[in-house]
């Protein structure tokens, strides 16, 4: 083996010639997420992950189950529950929990204020049966 001679400190490092070919430049680093991590494609744009299929069903099921109809809020509920799960599974490949999780509550007071309907309308259904029976 032959041993190079230690480089001379005072000697100023060696500048290639102005044609010899560059490397190509590499993309900014992000010091908070490095290259190539989710949320930055090849050339270092961030990327967002697309929403769930279902995200914009359930928000819309919850806004109509309260505002419209309530016999559409368990749907929201059960479908938003569901949704979430498979959101939250997915490692960060969906988005769209924040939909998913309104119309989820949605479909829980929905449902709450349907129970309360029903209760309401059996209980005004005895009332009116004993107010007959009796001959008031």
């Amino acid at each position: 083996m032959s041993e190079q001679p230690p480089e001379n400190p005072a000697q100023p490092p060696q500048i290639p010639p102005h044609n010899a070919p560059q490397p190509p430049p590499q993309p900014p680093q992000n010091p908070y997420q490095p290259y190539g991590a989710p949320g930055y494609g090849p050339t270092g744009v961030p990327q967002w992950a697309p929403d769930h299929p279902d995200a914009a069903t359930v928000l819309l099921l919850g806004i109509l189950g309260m505002a419209v109809c309530q016999v559409i809020a368990p749907f929201a509920w059960i479908k938003g529950a569901r949704v979430r799960r498979e959101i939250d599974a997915s490692g960060g490949k969906l988005a769209g929990r924040s939909q998913a999780q309104i119309g989820y509550v949605l479909g829980i007071v929905g449902s709450v204020l349907l129970a309360l309907y029903v209760l309401g309308f059996i209980a005004y259904l005895g009332i009116v049966v004993v107010a007959v029976s009796s001959g008031a």
